[in-house]
């Protein structure tokens, strides 16, 4: 396929980082002074914007790079509620690969650099018969898989999504692995690079490990789990720490109290409740954080006084119905997505890929 140069960035399965690199690929891509086109072919969780459905990663790369294509183009395929049953059983007529070819000639217009974002793993959309594999190949895109930290489980995703990928006849540019704990071990991009180079695949670079992206924000916790506001505010840039559960007795729990901590606990466990404000009153006084919220369970409301001191602090506090345990799986099941008011991490997100991935050097290889 003439015109731009296209790169597919796939991934070796569901929060994996593809839309982390996307953003700091863009960033750099930008920043070399080419002209951008974003194409995100097939969209699973999307939003509605003047009445056009288009992928939430397409807003959200037109939104913070003030990109000029339309989110139809920039989006041409989401999959709503009973999509795929639908299409398996034949009533869904459009025809879907016209649509994406439709749309990256339009996007690629004009443009140098065509970033092309997958969904899930090189085989996801098979059931549509747009496969990730099979989008790459129709779009001639040569192909950038993310996968994350560890040994065993990015070096075997990797090279399966590889296989497929080149089944399709699609060409690998090589490995990217995000949320390397380099600090705890400092070997570990050298063990990968040895590791994929013996199936004759290449690692491009290792991306750090941050705190900042992986956890959620205030603001996900109530967009994600149905409750009530009691106090305090769902703030965007207000990222998560780390999880304790309140189930144990209260001065029991002070230990397990680290930076910006989301205390999940029964509603009616007026202690626990007690410590977290006053760790969090007294964290904000030295400036560190140990309590950055606090999540009722079993629709369970402090009495009156106590609330009154939590609104009085601004102590973030959300009451749920359920109980302690699927609220705490809830919390951990949030998907963890970059939204264009996310200043802060956009900004970290490009700071971390700009260093583990040169740009220039990428297109070079494409």
């Amino acid at each position: 396929m003439s015109g731009p140069q296209r790169i597919f960035l796939a991934a070796t399965g569901q929060n994996r980082g593809k839309t982390t690199v996307s953003l700091g690929l863009a960033a750099g891509i930008l920043r070399g002074g080419h002209r951008l086109g974003f194409l995100k072919p097939v969209g699973q969780r999307y939003l509605v914007i003047d009445g056009t459905r288009a992928d939430e990663d397409a807003v959200l790369m037109k939104e913070v790079f003030d990109l000029p294509d339309a989110l139809n183009d920039m989006s041409p395929v989401t999959l709503p509620r009973h999509f795929t049953t639908d299409f398996v059983m034949g009533r869904v007529t459009d025809d879907l690969a016209s649509a994406v070819l439709e749309a990256d000639r339009a996007v690629a217009r004009d443009k140098d650099v065509v970033l092309i974002e997958g969904t899930g793993h090189a085989g996801v959309g098979a059931v549509i018969g747009l496969s990730n594999a099979a989008v790459a190949a129709m779009l001639d895109a040569p192909v950038l898989i993310v996968s994350e930290g560890g040994v065993g489980r990015p070096i075997d995703e990797i090279v399966l999504n590889h296989a497929l990928f080149e089944r399709h006849g699609v060409r690998v540019a090589g490995a990217l692995v995000n949320k390397v704990n380099v600090d705890a071990n400092p070997d570990l991009p050298e063990v990968l690079r040895q590791g994929l180079a013996q199936h004759g695949i290449e690692l491009i670079g290792c991306i750090p490990f941050s705190e900042l992206l992986a956890n959620p924000s205030l603001e996900l916790i109530v967009t994600h789990l149905k409750g009530e506001l009691l106090a305090g505010d769902a703030t965007p840039g207000a990222v998560i720490g780390g999880v304790a559960i309140g189930a144990m007795r209260a001065d029991h729990a002070v230990p397990y109290l680290r930076d910006r901590t989301l205390i999940i606990t029964p509603g009616d466990r007026d202690d626990l409740i007690e410590v977290a404000l006053e760790a969090f009153q007294s964290g904000r006084e030295r400036g560190h954080p140990l309590v950055t919220g606090v999540v009722l369970t079993g629709g369970f409301r402090p009495p009156d006084g106590l609330l009154q001191q939590l609104r009085s602090a601004g102590l973030f506090t959300y009451v749920v119905d359920t109980d302690t345990y699927r609220t705490a799986e809830n919390v951990h099941d949030i998907l963890v997505k970059t939204h264009p008011t996310d200043t802060d991490k956009i900004a970290t997100i490009i700071d971390l890929v700009g260093g583990a991935l040169s740009p220039e050097g990428l297109l070079a290889r494409l």
